[in-house]
């Protein structure tokens, strides 16, 4: 876990950094990440500053520059970085998540017979779903694990959406192919 203390907006600006970044692998201009959080492109800049000083960004100069993440703000947000990650996937209402990848599955509470809730911790924006959507996570790579529900709350912050879990699916006897 890392140490650096950031403000809930410096980790709202530097998580859409490291969302966008991921999507595209260039430099992320401000405005980009400014539209993400629903922030004028001016309080990034200043944000930007700050996240320099603290080595969590750096700043590519010139018509394609903007912004890219350093090693260090995927540690200060707890995010593994991988070169070839395995694909989660996630269909909001029916369609494909597009730019969505499921890092994390966790189940807050299977002890709850009338109420089993999961977080799922994600890899990209969290900003096009709202409470009642319907999200279908997996099959997970190792289990094809397959978790289906309703949004119950979401955490822009922490990029991570609550799910009221319906059902629950792991084809019996071993590993997906």
């Amino acid at each position: 876990m890392s140490s650096i203390e950031l403000t809930a907006s410096q980790r709202t600006i530097l998580r859409a950094l490291v969302n966008l970044h991921g999507e595209e692998e260039s430099a992320v201009k401000g405005e980009a990440i400014a539209d993400e959080v629903g922030r004028n492109p001016g309080t990034i800049r200043n944000q930007m500053q700050s996240l320099k000083a603290l080595q969590l960004v750096e700043g590519v100069p010139g018509p394609k520059g903007g912004y890219k993440p350093t090693t260090n703000a995927f540690d200060a947000l707890d995010v593994q970085r991988m070169d070839d990650p395995a694909s989660v996937p996630l269909s909001h209402e029916g369609e494909p998540a597009d730019g969505v990848n499921v890092e994390e599955i966790r189940l807050t509470s299977v002890h709850n017979p009338d109420l089993c809730r999961a977080e799922l911790h994600l890899r990209g924006s969290v900003k096009a779903f709202h409470e009642g959507d319907q999200v279908r996570a997996g099959p997970t790579p190792l289990s094809a694990l397959v978790v289906e529900g309703t949004v119950d709350g979401k955490d822009a912050t922490a990029n991570v959406l609550v799910l009221e879990i319906e059902s629950m699916e792991a084809p019996a006897g071993g590993t997906a192919h």
